[in-house]
Formats: structure tokens, C-alpha cells, sequence
């Protein structure tokens, strides 16, 4: 059963650019969300919490990352983290960087 989650998963990775699985409650979710809108980049979100079949994704991202935590980010196909991984790649610099190769 999780192999069919993990597909799915990594089937809307490839499908967009950028995808957050995240939660409606979560404020570390909110946050990175709207660290995106700011930069003006359009991203894909999931929320785990308003869907059936959110644990078991959420475990799929899981046994993908090794991350537990929502919000889990991929830029350009790549698992970035979290809210505070994507605040480091903004304040560094490298956010813009990753954004540009996803959006060719």
C-alpha cells in the first residue's frame, strides 16, 4: 500500500515545479506558502489534513525524505525541507538559484 503513496507522491513532484504537502493549521506551513507568494512563485499545494488518504501520503513523504514535519518542499523535482529550510535557502541566496532551474 505505501509503494502506491510513494508513486503518487513522486508523480506530483515530477507533474510540478514547485509542491508543498502541507496542512491547513500548520503556521510553519503558512509561512514557507507565503515566503513563496512574496517571491512570486507559483507552487502546488497539497493539505494533508483536508484529504482521506493525508497520513498515508504524509507517511510516503516520509519513508521518501526521512522528513515527518509538513510542510515538506520540492523545488524542481528535489525535496528541500521544511520551513526553515526554505527561509536558510532564501536568506542565502540559494532559493532564487533553485527557483530558476525548476522554471527554466
Amino acid at each position: 500500500m505505501a509503494a502506491k503513496y510513494q508513486t503518487q507522491v513522486k508523480e506530483l513532484v515530477s507533474a510540478n515545479p514547485v509542491m508543498v504537502f502541507s496542512k491547513s493549521w500548520c503556521p510553519y506551513c503558512r509561512q514557507a506558502k507565503q515566503t513563496l507568494d512574496n517571491e512570486n512563485v507559483e507552487h502546488t499545494d497539497l493539505e494533508l489534513d483536508q484529504i482521506d488518504v493525508g497520513d498515508a501520503i504524509q507517511s510516503a513523504i516520509y519513508e521518501l525524505t526521512s522528513q515527518r514535519t509538513v510542510p515538506a518542499i520540492f523545488i524542481g523535482g528535489n525535496f528541500v525541507g521544511g520551513n526553515s529550510d526554505l527561509q536558510a535557502l532564501k536568506r542565502n541566496g540559494q532559493l532564487k538559484a533553485l527557483l530558476q532551474q525548476a522554471f527554466p
